[in-house]
This record gives C-alpha cells, structure tokens and sequence, in this order.
C-alpha cells in the first residue's frame, strides 16, 4: 500500500475500536438515572438493560450498539474502494476482518470503562450486517434461529450461542449462492468463526447456570 492508504487503513481501525467502544447501554441507563452495572448480571449489554429497565430500552441499546458497528464495517467498504482494493477480494476482506474484529474488541472490551464491556451478541450483529451479501445473509438466517430459540425456551444465552456458532457453518453453505470463492472470503470467514467463540466464551458463566439449570428465562411480556 501507499503512504496515503496505510494512513486510512490505520485511521479507520482506531476508529473502529473506539466507535465499538462507545458504551451505549451504560450510556442509556445514566439517561434513565440507572447504572445498570449495579443491577441485574452487571452487564451493559442489551440483555440486562432490558431486564433493569425495560424491553423498550433494551431494543434501543441492541439497535444502537449494532448500528455502531454497521456504521464501522460501512466505513470498512468505502475506505476498501478508496484504497484501491477489488471488491470482493482478499485484500478488502482482510481490511474488513480488521475492522470487524477492533469494533467487537471495543464493544467487549472498552477502553472508557477499564475494558469491562458486552457480550459481543449485537456488536456481532452490526457487524455481520455490514457485509452484504457474505455475512449478512447468514447473518440474517441466524437471526431467525435466534428468535425461534428464544420464543421456543426463553434463553436469550442459549439462542445467543447456538445462533453464533451456526454462522459461520451456514456462511459456508452459502457460498455457491454468493459466487465467490473461499480465496476471496477467508478473512470473513475466519472473522465469522472469531466472532462465534468471542460470543461463546463471553456467555461461558451462561453455559455454567445452563447446565445447572439456574440460568435466568426472559418472560413471555419481555
């Protein structure tokens, strides 16, 4: 690359970590005049922000904390065709792979809040949504599997995972309909299998009360 594209590679992957590390669900509960971090799990995820204040508020943190990553991914595209890189290619996925996985650090890890952030669940969705078609629409048929799993048990954590670990399997069996090639997409598909063991790993304390079957069900009016 030139001077001038790694300076744009380098700016848009800070700026993919800092814009995934915005805290949006900590951000909502101070609005409401509620730390969520000392309520519920502790988390400030969209999940326990729905349980300390409310379904509406919780789909607000989900929506904003996937549109900030969709935003990043959106940034990844264009700065991609600013630097010259084909489109799909292997150049432009591993950038996209880059920024894809800064922002889920951010969101998981956030620098504003002594790296103690999400579970990585709509980070993951925003940033699958971003890349269209090869991650979107397995991330679009896994997004039905997870709202199937939660109607069906009432485990946001189980549809969590089982959703997670099912994309990047369907992202493969997709790829005939996408006509690309394993050589132009590995990096997504690797990013796809990252992003599903970040999510498996960040519900590791879920799996344990799963087990033991302590693990706490939204209800049917959340």
């Amino acid at each position: 690359m030139s001077g001038p594209a790694d300076m744009r590679v380098a700016a848009l992957c800070v700026a993919a970590y800092l814009i995934g590390a915005i805290p949006f669900g900590l951000l909502v509960g101070f609005a409401r005049g509620v730390d969520v971090r000392r309520h519920g799990s502790g988390n400030i995820g969209a999940t326990n922000v729905g349980r300390v204040l409310g379904r509406r508020w919780g789909v607000l943190v989900f929506l904003l904390d996937a549109g900030k990553c969709l935003g990043v991914m959106s940034a990844a595209r264009w700065t991609a065709r600013w630097c010259g890189f084909a489109v799909p290619g292997a150049a432009s996925s591993w950038l996209l792979f880059g920024a894809g996985l800064l922002a889920i650090a951010g969101n998981v890890a956030p620098v504003y809040l002594r790296f103690r952030g999400g579970k990585g669940v709509a980070s993951s969705v925003g940033v699958m949504l971003g890349v269209w078609p090869e991650l979107a629409v397995p991330g679009l048929v896994c997004l039905l599997l997870w709202v199937a799993i939660v109607k069906t048990t009432r485990y946001v954590s189980l549809a969590s995972i089982v959703a997670a670990l099912a994309h990047p399997l369907v992202m493969l069996a997709g790829l005939p309909l996408f006509e690309r090639t394993i050589y132009d997409i590995y990096p997504l598909l690797l990013l796809s299998a990252i992003l599903a063991v970040v999510i498996v790993f960040r519900h590791r304390q879920n799996i344990r009360r799963l087990l033991a079957g302590t693990e706490q069900k939204v209800r049917a009016s959340e």
